[in-house]
C-alpha cells in the first residue's frame, strides 16, 4: 500500500520565510530603483538596508538584472490590480477616466516608488520597457478598446487611440509625479494642492478628449 508523504511543517516554514525574504528584496529594490534609479542602486547598497548579505540577495535573484526584472513583474502585478479595482465601481464614459485619474494620484501619494520604477524603465529602454510594455499590455488593450468605444459613439474627438493613449499617458503620470519634484526641493505637497492640480489635469483632458 502506498503512503503518502505529508509536507512536513518544517518545510512549510521554509517556503514561508522565503516568500518573506523575497517580499523584503523586492520591496527594498522598488523603492531603490523608482527613487534613485537602476544604475545608481546597488545590491551592496540594498542588502545593507534589509540587514542581509549581498549573497542572500543573489541566492534569490541571481543578478541586478534579474532583480530589476522580478521587481517590474510584482510592481505591473500591482498597477494592474490598483487599476481594475478602481475601475470596477465606475460608471461609463468619462466617469473611467476620472477613476484612472484619481488612482494614478494615489499612488503618487501613497506608492510614488511604483510610478518612479515606471519612469526609469522607460528610460532605460528595452529589455525592461519592453517587459512592462508586455505587463501592462491588458491595460493598453481595455484603454484603446475604450477609446475607440466613445470615439464611436461621438463622445470622444476622433484621433489615433494609440497616439493620445501615449500622450494621455505622458500628461498623466507627470503631472502626477510632480509631488516627487516638490518633496525633492523640500515642498511638502497638501491635500488640497493635489486635489487641485488633479481638478486642473481632468478639466484639460476632458477639454483635449472632448473638445468643442
Amino acid at each position: 500500500m502506498a503512503t503518502t508523504v505529508e509536507p512536513t511543517r518544517s518545510g512549510g516554514a521554509r517556503a514561508a520565510r522565503t516568500r518573506e525574504t523575497e517580499d523584503r528584496i523586492l520591496a527594498a529594490a522598488l523603492q531603490s530603483f523608482g527613487g534613485k534609479g537602476f544604475e545608481a542602486t546597488s545590491l551592496d547598497q540594498v542588502a545593507a538596508e534589509l540587514g542581509v548579505t549581498k549573497q542572500t540577495i543573489l541566492y534569490h535573484y541571481p543578478s541586478k538584472a534579474a532583480l530589476l526584472d522580478a521587481v517590474i513583474d510584482r510592481a505591473s502585478a500591482d498597477l494592474v490590480t490598483t487599476f481594475d479595482d478602481a475601475l470596477a465601481p465606475a460608471g461609463p464614459g468619462w466617469e473611467r477616466v476620472e477613476a484612472v485619474v484619481r488612482s494614478v494620484f494615489r499612488l503618487a501619494l501613497r506608492r510614488p516608488e511604483l510610478l518612479g520604477l515606471l519612469r526609469e524603465v522607460s528610460r532605460l529602454g528595452p529589455p525592461a520597457a519592453t517587459r512592462v510594455a508586455h505587463n501592462l499590455d491588458v491595460l493598453v488593450v481595455r484603454a484603446r478598446a475604450f477609446l475607440e468605444v466613445e470615439m464611436d459613439a461621438g463622445n470622444v474627438r476622433r484621433s489615433d487611440p494609440n497616439l493620445l493613449l501615449v500622450s494621455a499617458y505622458s500628461t498623466v503620470i507627470g503631472v502626477a509625479t510632480e509631488v516627487e519634484v516638490l518633496r525633492a526641493v523640500g515642498i511638502e505637497p497638501t491635500l488640497r494642492s493635489t486635489v487641485r492640480r488633479r481638478q486642473e489635469l481632468l478639466a484639460f483632458l476632458r477639454s483635449a478628449l472632448v473638445g468643442g
